[in-house]
């Protein structure tokens, strides 16, 4: 079985680590690969971080204008690859071909938008600040930068940085998640014809013994992270503890808000889009769905959009919705529905124990609704992530805002009307990062900041845009005086 290399330096290297992890097909259980996985990755991380420092300090005196150049090809070999990479995803991470395409496709916008770091870079001047004196500001690059990438997004999250690293004149090291790292493999391959300075660019499998070294190593100067909220407070605790700048991503419970006015038919379909695609695996799932009075043919349509769905092998033609990532989730998910049915809701739709006919040992999951789950149970502050809708009814919209801002997270919400008064309300009190009007998922565009507010999120600034632009560098101020005698000696 092949066992996967690093990418240090420009080249293709053996881990120090023995030990492996197999990298499984979620529909199919096969054994793809097997991943370094132990202590002796963080001697890899090392050695990438050495050499990333280097390239640093040759790539970081780089003019801009040239730093975004092979970005343009980056570009072109990603639509030329499309099809290898969205067939990798699916292959390792269980969605459809539809959503791996789409996956890719986002991760293209975000190399199109780092290619206008020249401009996204420039910053400010003031003439005579004082007489005679002059004042402005300028960045400069961090450094060696580090991601952490999770399983749900093979290719697309490291791209929420990446392009913005080295366009800005940094060196970056991609650990992927062990679970789907023959993606960022591929996407490696890609990265090699590319016209960088060796050690610009790393990739080093692992798992934390990875993440530790990456966290404590004194020359990295900063980390991505997108993962769990657990994961993502010990990820910025750790990072900024140890003098890094760090952007954590954690998880959600994104609440969706559909009042009697908007249009069943349309909202339905987005909102069962939104709930099930990518197996519920995705930060910007809608998770609760609230229905504000009356409830009855909302929660029908929603109900029959969901039984519709078709669950299968994501490479297979006419599948909507694919596995989850392994056993364990699986359980963890089945576990939880559990839980919520012991806490009072009500099972409108299940999809547990559901066999795939030729995928009998894959981890699938068909699209289940809970209604009216207990407001003070576990069930509706613990992020599922799978394909589990939870229905609610409330009285009002103010009341549906009070519940959402009672929550620990603040990654999405949403809100399905026709009134633009409703929408203002919504969009200016509910209290998430991402707002979505008639929307199921407001997954910001390359061109603006993946935000996130409370739990979803720790750091400053977020990743893509100018955010990704300001998180990768730091600025310098300058001010300078040039009297006229001290001109005349030169």
């Amino acid at each position: 079985m092949k066992i996967l290399q690093n990418y240090i330096n420009g080249q293709w290297v053996d881990s120090n680590s023995t030990e492996t992890a197999n990298v499984v097909n979620p529909a199919t259980q096969e054994v793809l690969a097997r991943v370094p996985y132990g202590s002796e990755t963080r001697k890899d991380i090392d050695l990438a971080v050495n050499a990333a420092q280097q390239a640093y300090l040759e790539w970081k005196n780089v003019p801009v204008l040239k730093r975004i150049q092979p970005l343009f090809k980056l570009k072109q070999l990603l639509e030329e690859n499309r099809d290898e990479i969205s067939r990798l995803i699916t292959l390792e991470c269980g969605k459809t071909l539809a959503e791996s395409n789409g996956e890719i496709q986002r991760a293209i916008e975000n190399v199109e938008v780092a290619c206008g770091t020249p401009m996204l870079m420039q910053s400010e001047f003031l003439e005579n600040v004082a007489t005679g004196i002059d004042e402005f500001m300028i960045r400069q690059p961090l450094g060696v930068t580090a991601c952490i990438a999770p399983f749900n997004f093979p290719a697309m999250i490291s791209f929420w940085f990446l392009p913005y690293a080295i366009a800005t004149g940094n060196a970056m090291i991609v650990k992927p998640s062990e679970k789907v790292p023959l993606t960022m493999m591929k996407i490696f391959e890609l990265l090699s014809q590319l016209d960088l300075p060796k050690g610009v660019i790393n990739m080093v499998h692992g798992g934390k013994a990875s993440v530790d070294g990456l966290l404590e190593h004194p020359l990295v100067k900063s980390i991505s992270f997108v993962g769990s909220t657990p994961v993502a407070r010990y990820i910025y605790a750790t990072g900024t503890a140890n003098g890094k700048r760090v952007q954590a991503q954690g998880g959600a419970k994104n609440p969706v808000v559909i009042l009697p006015d908007a249009d069943i038919e349309m909202t339905s379909q987005i909102i069962t889009d939104s709930v099930y695609g990518c197996a519920g695996q995705r930060c910007l799932a809608a998770s609760v769905v609230i229905t504000v009075e009356d409830n009855g043919k909302i929660k029908e349509s929603l109900y029959e959009a969901a039984k519709a769905r078709s669950v299968g092998y994501g490479l297979n033609a006419g599948i909507d919705m694919g596995p989850v990532i392994s056993p364990e989730s699986k359980s963890r998910i089945e576990h939880l529905v559990d839980k919520g049915v012991a806490e009072g809701a009500n099972v409108l739709l299940d999809g547990r124990n559901k066999k795939i006919s030729g995928f009998e040992q894959g981890n699938f999951i068909s699209p289940t609704i809970l209604e009216n789950i207990s407001l003070s149970g576990e069930l509706i502050k613990t992020e599922i992530f799978g394909p589990v809708m939870s229905l609610l009814h409330m009285k009002t919209v103010d009341e549906a805002i009070a519940f959402i801002n009672s929550g620990v997270y603040g990654n999405m919400a949403c809100l399905f009307t026709n009134s633009g008064s409703n929408a203002r309300k919504f969009r200016n009190e509910v209290m998430a990062g991402n707002v979505g009007i008639n929307i199921g998922i407001a997954a910001p565009m390359a061109q603006f900041p993946f935000s996130g507010w409370k739990d979803s999120f720790f750091g400053d600034l977020h990743g893509q845009g100018k955010h990704a632009i300001e998180f990768f560098t730091q600025t310098k101020i300058v001010v300078e005086r040039w009297p006229k005698e001290w001109a005349r000696k030169f």
